[in-house]
């Protein structure tokens, strides 16, 4: 059963009213529009606050109800990175990129830094900073003297579960959404912001997504609404008040409900890399390599020589290029050129990731330069002039060559030696 207080003038809750929707409802205040239930369970009072992360409205509703009900635990949507990130406790320049590069992470860092770009841009169009109403919650909450308990999983973990639940197909679509997400110009009022909190228009919205790609929805909505609603109920306290978005609310409060648990080292786990790929992986530097043995018996040493060249030229030409297009260092070049021939025999690093390594070596980031990666990556001819950008791009397009070679080096090898053995 959902149910809504309505505090007394001297503070203290009167009974629990219910709205025929389940939705809560209270007079003169902001809880009349629905984003706010009350879940009644094993003699415990848990307050759900569903808000947008770029709205004012969110904000205030935020500090009304905790300020209001005065509970016992305040249990907020983030994780420990997540809110040092919003407390800048820890900002983003303090990350170790040589860790990043080490543990082939910049591919999902970039993807991270997508999504906060857009939602900061924004957030800066209605005056609110992403995650202002989660920090609310906490400050707020730290004002009163109230214990709070974060929640969410670890974004890493969840970027990598969504990353690998979905096809190679779907992660291109999404790349593609992405990367257009870098030029749009969101244009949202409040009025919009608040249709959009409406519970029929998200569950509209999360239904859509999951008959677009489920595996991504239970990653990303189903898995964190199970791990957000183990949380809250591990959350010592009688009274609790927990800030999520509103995207949430439906699927936690069927498991609030039930007092359902979660296994959380399972979907903390990450699922490892497909065995198919692994061969695939592995298969085409034996194809490679083999192709050239087989010229070498079937048409002479002379012959396997050039194709050996012909491979190593087909990646290093490309490679190099993309490095050079991507404004790298004369060393940077020379590494993105110079790997590619072998790393594309090996799937365990890229060239990219060298020729990142290097650009990083030779050209450190300035410290403005990780203040205005957000605004940065809105704004293409910003790209070459950041340090920071540089080393992404350096990484992109020296991978993007190092495929062209791949491909390109592997069709002449083969076709050469289908050729010499036709001929022979």
């Amino acid at each position: 059963m959902t149910q809504d207080p309505e505090a007394l003038s001297d503070g203290t809750p009167s009974p629990p009213t219910c709205d025929p929707s389940g939705s809560a409802t209270s007079s003169g205040n902001a809880t009349d529009s629905g984003d706010v239930h009350l879940v009644e369970v094993g003699g415990r009072t848990l307050w759900l606050v569903g808000t947008a992360h770029v709205s004012q409205r969110s904000v205030d509703l935020v500090r009304e109800v905790i300020e209001r009900e005065r509970p016992d635990a305040v249990c907020i949507e983030l994780d420990a990175g997540r809110y040092e990130a919003l407390s800048q406790a820890k900002r983003f320049e303090e990350q170790d990129l040589r860790e990043v590069l080490r543990k082939k992470q910049l591919a999902t860092l970039m993807l991270n830094l997508i999504l906060a770009s857009y939602q900061r841009r924004l957030g800066l169009k209605l005056g609110v900073a992403p995650g202002s109403e989660l920090m609310e919650a906490a400050r707020v909450a730290e004002s009163l003297g109230i214990p709070t308990a974060l929640c969410d999983r670890d974004v890493r973990i969840t970027l990598r579960r969504a990353w690998q639940s979905i096809s190679w197909w779907q992660r291109v679509k999404l790349v593609a959404e992405l990367a257009a997400s870098l030029f749009d110009s969101p244009e949202v009022s409040e009025e919009e912001l608040a249709r959009i909190r409406d519970q029929d228009v998200v569950t509209e919205v999360m239904n859509e997504l999951g008959r677009m790609m489920p595996d991504l929805k239970r990653v990303l909505i189903d898995e964190r609404d199970a791990y957000l609603a183990h949380e809250i109920l591990e959350t010592p306290g009688r009274r609790i008040v927990a800030v999520v978005g509103a995207g949430h609310i439906e699927g936690m409060k069927a498991r609030l409900e039930r007092e359902e648990r979660t296994d959380l080292e399972a979907i903390k786990a990450i699922p490892p890399a497909s065995p198919v790929w692994k061969v695939v992986g592995w298969s085409i530097p034996l194809v490679i390599v083999g192709s050239i043995v087989a010229i070498a018996f079937t048409q002479g040493p002379e012959a396997a020589g050039e194709n050996a060249l012909l491979w190593f030229l087909a990646n290093a030409i490309p490679s190099g290029l993309g490095a050079l297009l991507a404004l790298g260092h004369p060393l940077t070049i020379a590494a993105a050129a110079l790997s590619a021939p072998f790393t594309s025999l090996t799937p365990l690093i890229g060239a990219g990731y060298v020729a990142a390594f290097a650009q990083l070596w030779t050209t450190p980031p300035r410290v403005s330069d990780f203040g205005s990666v957000g605004d940065d990556l809105a704004v293409p001819s910003r790209w070459w002039k950041s340090r920071l950008m540089r080393i992404f791009l350096v990484f992109v397009l020296s991978t993007l060559g190092s495929l062209i070679g791949t491909y390109t080096g592997g069709f002449g090898v083969l076709a050469n030696l289908v050729e010499g053995g036709a001929a022979g």
